[in-house]
């Protein structure tokens, strides 16, 4: 079955060139100029990937992204930039946001974004794909449900915050490299990328603070540690 992507582009002229382009690379593509109009088709429609542009009519790309968010907390998004908008970027990632590409882009570089996504959604690292459920203090982690429960309570996480709860998880109570994570997760260590890491590892935190023997510590100069 194809994968189903929302394409939201105001640019009419860009928007189109995407969605044919996606197409023709067996992605069921559908295309809204508005943040609106996206989101009541989110509403009632099954995709498995958004591509949403910061910049539009109506509803931008950050507000759309948080109530995707809010209909389903581990749909992938993918943001398209100015390169004028780093505030921004870095509040997309806080969302939950999974990547970015800034404008004027290659097709092909989006293309793998998407498909290194997809990977990542199918398998998940290769060394730890096989690996289902987690014991992390009195939490426990389903890694292929993107499931983090204590006692009755249940988060659903992002693909993202889901990836580095199980890299943590891999190398817990020894030292995750910063650059490891990030080359692992994001396949780049980029300025973007690295301030993106550092808002999940604080949400981590915040999702793991009702069992006071899980920490996440900050291991100046090279990475993170899990202790549980």
């Amino acid at each position: 079955m194809k994968k189903r992507i929302l394409l939201a582009e105001d640019d009419a002229n860009l928007g189109s060139l995407l969605r044919n382009y996606l197409q023709a690379k067996e992605y069921e593509t559908t295309l809204f100029v508005n943040g609106r109009a996206a989101l009541d088709h989110f509403t009632s429609g099954m995709y498995d990937l958004c591509i949403l542009d910061i910049m539009m009519p109506e509803m931008d790309g950050l507000a759309l992204a948080k109530a995707i968010r809010n209909i389903d907390p581990a749909i992938p998004v993918i943001f398209l930039t100015a390169k004028n908008q780093e505030d921004d970027v870095i509040e997309g990632f806080r969302t939950g946001a999974d990547d970015y590409i800034t404008k004027p882009f290659n097709m092909e570089e989006l293309l793998y974004r998407i498909e290194a996504i997809f990977r990542r959604i199918t398998a998940g690292p290769a060394e730890i794909k096989n690996e289902e459920l987690h014991q992390i203090g009195d939490y426990v982690f389903d890694s292929k449900r993107h499931l983090l429960s204590f006692k009755d309570d249940q988060i659903s996480l992002t693909t993202k915050e889901s990836e580095l709860l199980l890299l943590l998880y891999r190398y817990r109570n020894e030292i995750l490299e910063r650059n490891y994570a990030l080359k692992t997760i994001w396949t780049d260590d980029n300025y973007f990328n690295a301030r993106s890491m550092d808002v999940y590892i604080t949400r981590l935190r915040k999702y793991l603070k009702k069992d006071p023997e899980v920490k996440i510590l900050n291991i100046h100069g090279k990475g993170y540690r899990l202790i549980c």
